[in-house]
């Protein structure tokens, strides 16, 4: 019985790197439009994880500065996930998306799901993930520009993703 009850609590701890930092979760969810979204598919890139409500006046405050960021930084390997907690109706959560236009994915989100990176009921809450899958950050309140340059500019700028600059086989298509 004992080793039954060890097992079950190795599944349930986050995995531990060998330099003592936690990898994230891995993740499978589900974006407004019905669409799987699994973090394990962002490997390789720098993802925020962002917790937020409608009805949170920090978090209104902060979503233009991401949707910004998502635009510049995007082809940098930067992704953003916005997390609506605790969740809303989902017609509400479009219509509010729509107005702000975000350019980055969002789902709806739960306690269990807010609890794996953070017991607490501050809004926003943010999570900086690394390229290898590593938290690296977990911002409570909102993200300052002067953070974002401080602590997910320099993880964009390392092990950029390569990029080959291709021409089309024909001059007249993309």
């Amino acid at each position: 019985m004992a080793r039954i009850i060890f097992c079950l609590i190795l599944l349930v701890i986050a995995p531990i790197s060998a330099d003592g930092q936690k990898q994230a979760p891995s993740l499978v969810l589900k974006d407004l439009q019905g669409r799987t979204l699994r973090l394990s598919d962002y490997k390789g890139k720098v993802v925020l994880i962002n917790f937020w409500a409608t009805w949170c006046p920090p978090c209104l405050a902060e979503i233009p500065e991401l949707i910004k960021w998502q635009r510049e930084y995007r082809r940098s390997g930067l992704q953003i996930i916005g997390i609506t907690y605790p969740p809303k109706q989902l017609s509400q959560v479009r219509r509010f998306i729509k107005k702000l236009k975000v350019n980055y994915a969002i789902v709806m989100g739960t306690r269990e799901l807010r609890a794996q990176f953070d017991e607490g009921e501050t809004l926003p809450l943010t999570v900086v993930i690394d390229r290898a899958g590593v938290i690296r950050e977990i911002i409570q309140g909102i993200l300052l520009p002067e953070e974002f340059a401080e602590k997910i500019k320099p993880l964009l700028q390392q092990d950029k993703p390569q990029t080959t600059s291709q021409k089309p086989a024909h001059p007249n298509r993309p």
